[in-house]
């Protein structure tokens, strides 16, 4: 765990009490309480993953994208349960889409179909789709833009240019373990500000509708 990312000591951590108060205060919106499961279940989130995909970087890829999908669904998580075996759970099912995805698209391309026929007929989006495809663009670039630059620059740098962990290290001259944590602290924020972004957008929508019309 890199030194720009506290929590709270792992031994603080275990009792159902305890973690019912940290899934709390995540969905509260306070960074140190996710980073503290983070770092209490990195591990064993790690080793499902590595299981699937048998390589450490695509593992870590797999790992970071995990959290990010169990932070997106929290609050559906019934309290009353487990939470670690609710965690494996949904991580276990995340590789297995994983796997399902990684293995239809290489039946594809072992099929050698021509290329052509992969095509659409028309190269050219419909107006809505083009319209729906502007739209998350515009909304993604807002996103980005509200991020903190360290971890606006990691993201784009995985994300965006497909760089390595080695490479994104070496390019911010920064140990590895804490490009790992500023692209997952990114990509937590992203999804937060798009979820916000959303919101906003659905509350104008509605309050729009809601104005009587001009005659």
């Amino acid at each position: 765990m890199s030194a720009d990312q506290p929590t709270i000591p792992t031994a603080a951590i275990g009792a159902p009490g305890e973690i019912e108060a940290l899934i709390q205060r995540c969905l509260q919106g306070e960074e140190l309480a996710w980073n503290t499961i983070v770092q209490q279940y990195r591990r064993k989130i790690f080793n499902v993953a590595y299981k699937f995909v048998g390589r450490h970087e695509e593992a870590e890829d797999l790992t970071q994208e995990i959290f990010l999908k169990v932070f997106k669904s929290l609050d559906t998580f019934d309290r009353r349960a487990n939470f670690q075996t609710w965690l494996i759970s949904v991580s276990r099912n995340l590789c297995i889409d994983h796997y399902r995805k990684v293995r239809q698209e290489r039946q594809t391309i072992d099929r050698r179909v021509d290329a052509s026929e992969l095509s659409p007929v028309s190269h050219e989006p419909g107006p809505v789709s083009a319209l729906e495809q502007q739209d998350r663009v515009v909304l993604l670039r807002e996103a980005l833009s509200a991020l903190p630059e360290s971890l606006r620059t990691a993201v784009l740098m995985r994300d965006i240019q497909e760089l390595s962990y080695q490479e994104i290290a070496e390019r911010l001259r920064l140990p590895e373990g804490t490009v790992k944590s500023r692209i997952n602290r990114g990509r937590m924020e992203l999804a937060r500000q798009i979820r916000r972004m959303r919101k906003n957008d659905d509350h104008a929508s509605g309050t729009e509708q809601e104005r009587p019309g001009a005659y």
